[in-house]
């Protein structure tokens, strides 16, 4: 299992969107070049993200896509799951015939049943996690870095004084 681009980058530009919210609708232009994303990607992404009511888009000149609910009502999981991306530990798919097991008995592959333990535990874990605490988690690290920063600037100042 493992999860792909498509996964990675969609819950990547969401975070981008949700750290802007508040601030008018947020332009995939924007994101695109803050994530090193590219558009088109995005536009499909995004595209799927509408269908799926967790983004909506607001049209012409200052345009762009919010979030359509809180971000602490959005998970991992809806974002994954509304760009198609499977989540499935499992060789077979879920059908158990991983190592050629016979249809009809219902033979599974020994280890059937560890992978789609774990897709559950996946799935569980990814709905277990909202936008807003990636979003904090983001905010924090910010402070955290600015924070450093900050007590370098001081250190340098003192030892030029």
């Amino acid at each position: 299992m493992r999860l792909t681009t498509k996964g990675r980058f969609a819950v990547t530009a969401m975070i981008d969107l949700a750290l802007r919210q508040g601030k008018g609708p947020v332009t995939l232009s924007g994101i695109s070049q803050r994530q090193a994303i590219s558009l088109s990607y995005l536009e499909q992404l995004f595209g799927k993200l509408r269908r799926h009511a967790i983004v909506e888009s607001i049209r012409g000149p200052g345009g762009g896509y919010s979030l359509s609910r809180s971000a602490d009502r959005v998970t991992v999981a809806d974002i994954i799951i509304a760009v198609d991306e499977p989540l499935d530990a499992t060789q077979c798919g879920g059908k158990g015939n991983c190592h050629g097991a016979d249809l009809l008995s219902g033979a599974h592959c020994m280890t059937h049943e560890l992978w789609a333990t774990l897709n559950e535990k996946m799935v569980d874990y990814l709905d277990s996690v909202s936008l807003q605490d990636l979003v904090d988690q983001q905010q924090h690290k910010s402070n955290v870095e600015q924070a450093v920063v900050v007590l370098h600037r001081n250190h340098a100042a003192a030892v030029q004084e």
